[in-house]
């Protein structure tokens, strides 16, 4: 059975608020639960992929001082 992350990630959020999302982020970062980290990386695709270059250097900065 294929299972498309993106897909399910996307149709499970695509009708929340921004709370509910914020609150999964964050619920999913305090668990430190690796399961959330796919859903974790889907949302960063989809910030990464509708950014222009200046706000990708400023995430790829906060990337790196973080490390």
């Amino acid at each position: 059975m294929d299972i498309d992350i993106r897909k399910h990630i996307i149709n499970n959020f695509k009708d929340d608020s921004i709370e509910a999302i914020k609150e999964a982020i964050e619920a999913g970062i305090s668990s430190q639960d690796e399961i959330a980290l796919p859903g974790l990386g889907v949302f960063l695709e989809m910030i990464w992929n509708h950014s222009d270059d200046e706000e990708k250097n400023n995430l790829l900065n906060k990337i790196k001082m973080s490390l």
